[in-house]
């Protein structure tokens, strides 16, 4: 059994999905990627999350972020689903939907925890970079479906956090001000934050947000 942790690189594999056989890492290219498992098709939950996604098709498009879901039901049951995905989250699934009937995925990604579900995943959510390695995991149970807001969020940060020397502080959203990293030493600071910086101890230093 896998136990994959931030900087590992993401399993690849080969599926079958709603838009055909896709090879994992060739899929995603150079963008980012979330892989996200869902417990079942035709469940409450699982259905509102799919259409959230879906709709939320700008934002991750906007940040180069490609959306796969993966549940253990197969890809002919994804498909009759997504009618009512559609229908009932007034949308359009445009991403792939991952068949994972044998559970190879699944299980290559520790989706199945016994111990809250012995059959189906639970709501996993792997955050991937553009090198293929895992930026993010967050496991939630099945009977709570997921902030999406929250995911883009992190995603805003992990992409800025990537290219700047900065970190984001609690409840940072987009736009707001960051923390200077402590590798960065205050001589150094007018040349990566020409903005400014406010030192609210020497540890404990904001900038406003580089790439804004």
């Amino acid at each position: 059994m896998a136990h994959l942790r931030l900087g590992d690189t993401a399993p690849d594999f080969t599926a079958d999905t709603t838009e055909g056989t896709i090879h994992f890492h060739e899929w995603l290219g150079d963008s980012w990627g979330i892989l996200f498992s869902h417990p079942g098709d035709y469940t409450p939950v699982c259905t509102t999350e799919l259409g959230t996604v879906a709709n939320y098709h700008g934002e991750f498009k906007k940040r180069n972020v490609k959306p796969i879901a993966i549940s253990v039901d197969g890809v002919k049951d994804h498909l009759d689903w997504i009618k009512d995905i559609n229908e009932t989250q007034n949308t359009t699934v445009d991403y792939p939907i991952i068949g994972d009937e044998d559970r190879k995925v699944s299980e290559l990604y520790d989706m199945i925890h016994p111990n809250a579900s012995e059959k189906a995943t639970v709501r996993s959510v792997f955050v991937i970079g553009p090198d293929k390695k895992i930026k993010l995991t967050i496991t939630y149970p099945p009977s709570t479906g997921r902030n999406f807001d929250e995911i883009l969020r992190v995603i805003d940060s992990l992409q800025l956090t990537a290219y700047h020397k900065v970190a984001t502080p609690a409840n940072w959203k987009d736009g707001e001000d960051c923390v200077i990293s402590p590798s960065v030493s205050n001589e150094q600071i007018p040349e990566f934050f020409p903005k400014g910086h406010t030192e609210i101890k020497p540890y404990l230093r904001m900038t406003p947000q580089p790439n804004k």
